[in-house]
């Protein structure tokens, strides 16, 4: 099996979806558009992970392999792969399957709590816990793409989390951070570390306790064995 993944910037990594990946008998591959947009067969794929990144979906003028990845991605939901993204990858899922992506009316930067939407019917989707304490960096926010399924929802951002049919997950938070990679976001983006309601300061991310990491790493491990199971892996 191969899993495939698509990063954006070389500080914004697989994180804790690597070990997971590793010990569920993938071969993990990836393109770095940051160095080449040479990308796999569709075929070739068996599991997609899309990964964050400081740009916007909406950047095709500045970086000209968007178009490109956004139709790999569409190719691969049409193929029934199963296809997570984290940040900007849910908001590449969300455009390159029709739906508009802008500026959120705050930045969330830090440990914050997402909610599950309640309205989900058990068994359909995949269910986030009720209240949960998860990792954000992002400014721009989307649309729910047509026939996606609302998963969670924050005080500072309605659409947190949807899925699409029963093999594609959207994140606009992040539950693959480590202690390590928290610290090279902060490192490259600590400008954006302007204060607000919902951005922490440096000095609060970085004192995040191990264990925060654990709880939603574990939560993460949860989120990719459905996407496995749910396209019969």
């Amino acid at each position: 099996m191969r899993a495939h993944y698509l990063q954006h910037v070389p500080f914004e990594g697989l994180g804790s979806i690597e070990p997971w990946l590793l010990a569920s008998g993938y071969e993990v591959t990836n393109t770095g558009f940051h160095e080449s947009t040479q990308l796999p067969a569709v075929a070739d794929v068996d599991f997609l992970v899309v990964m964050g990144g400081p740009m916007s979906v909406n950047d095709e003028g500045a970086y000209f392999w968007l178009r490109k990845e956004k139709r790999f991605i569409r190719d691969c939901v049409a193929a029934g792969k199963p296809v997570l993204g984290v940040c900007l990858g849910a908001q590449l899922i969300a455009s390159a399957m029709g739906a508009k992506v802008y500026r959120n009316k705050e930045k969330e930067i830090g440990g914050f709590p997402v909610q599950a939407e309640t309205s989900v019917v058990d068994g359909a989707s995949f269910r986030f816990p009720a209240v949960v304490e998860v990792f954000h960096w992002h400014g721009e926010t989307f649309d729910l793409p047509a026939g996606a399924v609302h998963l969670a929802r924050s005080r500072g951002c309605e659409n947190q989390a949807f899925q699409l049919g029963k093999s594609v997950l959207g994140l606009q938070f992040h539950l693959e951070t480590t202690p390590e990679a928290v610290q090279e976001m902060v490192s490259q983006c600590r400008s954006e570390l302007l204060p607000s309601e919902y951005v922490q300061s440096e000095s609060a991310i970085l004192a995040a306790a191990p264990e925060k990491y654990a709880v939603i790493n574990r939560l993460l491990g949860e989120v990719l064995s459905y996407l496995r199971a749910s396209a019969g892996g």
